[in-house]
Order: C-alpha cells, then sequence, then structure tokens
C-alpha cells in the first residue's frame, strides 16, 4: 500500500496518489453480469439474471429486496432503492456468484 496518511476532523485515512485529481473524486462501481457483458441498472434487471441462477425472491422483510437459494443458507440482503445501492452490496453478490458477476470502475 502506498499513499499519504491524512488526519481529519479526528480521522486518520490513507489517500493514495494525492497528488493526482481522482484521488478528490470518489470512484463509482458497476456491477457487471460477466456472460452477457451488461451493467446491471435495475433491480429488474438483477432480480432476472439472479432468477436464472437460481435465486428465488424472499418476501420476509418489506424494507429490503431479498433473494435467496434453495438448498443453502445464503442470503442477499439490498436496500428497497435502487439508488442506495452499494458497492458492498455489490460485492455480496459477486462472492456468492463468483463465475456469474464482476465489479468494474466507471
Amino acid at each position: 500500500m502506498s499513499g499519504v496518511w491524512v488526519f481529519k476532523n479526528g480521522v486518520v485515512r490513507l489517500v493514495e496518489n494525492p497528488g493526482s485529481e481522482r484521488s478528490s473524486v470518489a470512484r463509482r462501481k458497476a456491477l457487471v453480469h460477466t456472460p452477457s457483458g451488461q451493467v446491471v441498472s435495475s433491480y429488474a434487471n438483477l432480480e432476472a439474471k439472479l432468477t436464472a441462477l437460481g435465486w428465488e425472491r424472499y418476501y420476509e422483510d418489506p424494507a429490503l429486496f431479498q433473494f435467496h437459494k434453495r438448498g443453502c443458507l445464503d442470503l442477499i440482503s439490498l436496500p428497497k432503492d435502487f439508488n442506495r445501492f452499494s458497492s458492498v452490496h455489490m460485492y455480496d453478490i459477486v462472492i456468492k456468484n463468483r463465475d456469474s458477476f464482476r465489479i468494474v470502475d466507471t
């Protein structure tokens, strides 16, 4: 790991490439369905891809958009609002579907 440690408002964080313009701009991530090469742009799109992989919609909590797979304990929980869909949620999907999804910088 290289970069500069910055102390601001009582918090220490590592800033990589401090001279770069990109260091001040947060990089956005996108979830890509690997077989088709399509970027997941909505929950309808994601639901179609997950259903094809054997995931089923789970309606237990109305505040979340959830999927489970029969025969295993895995559960994918996503916020109801797609605008709050973050890289943490993307990594959860990738880990549970390693050959079908990947995350890219946009």
